[in-house]
């Protein structure tokens, strides 16, 4: 697949391709024009760097990674951090779940006016 075509199925810029490689997260084959050429496991890929992404991972922690995600094997090493950005996941989560739970509690408040004038206004 050409760039154009992994970063269009990837829903990312072929920029971005070119940064994943730069970090060395994605490889291509060159052709004698010069034009990157993927592996039909790309877009799987770059999918999966881009959860790993969103989930707050840095380069560098990804590039530690990559090779159980294609092998399937992880080291004791890969499996620690693994584990570990599992449970800062975790934390993430439980506080964005309390801030949402938060938030309801203001929007309920706010849809009912008898409350929002027994109350001296919004409590957080």
């Amino acid at each position: 697949m050409r760039i154009g075509e992994v970063a269009a199925a990837a829903g990312v810029s072929p920029r971005a391709l070119r940064y994943y490689e730069e970090q060395g997260l994605l490889t291509s084959q060159r052709h004698a024009s010069g034009q990157r050429h993927y592996g039909q496991d790309a877009v799987q890929r770059v999918r999966w760097i881009q959860a790993l992404y969103a989930a707050g991972l840095s380069s560098k922690s990804i590039t530690g990674l990559v090779g159980c995600v294609h092998t399937g094997v992880a080291t004791d090493a890969m499996r620690a951090q693994l584990a570990a950005e599992r449970e800062r996941i975790d934390t993430q989560i439980r506080d964005l779940t309390h801030t949402r739970d938060r938030l309801d509690a203001i929007i309920a408040a706010a849809d009912d006016p008898d409350r929002m004038r027994a109350s001296s206004g919004c409590e957080l």
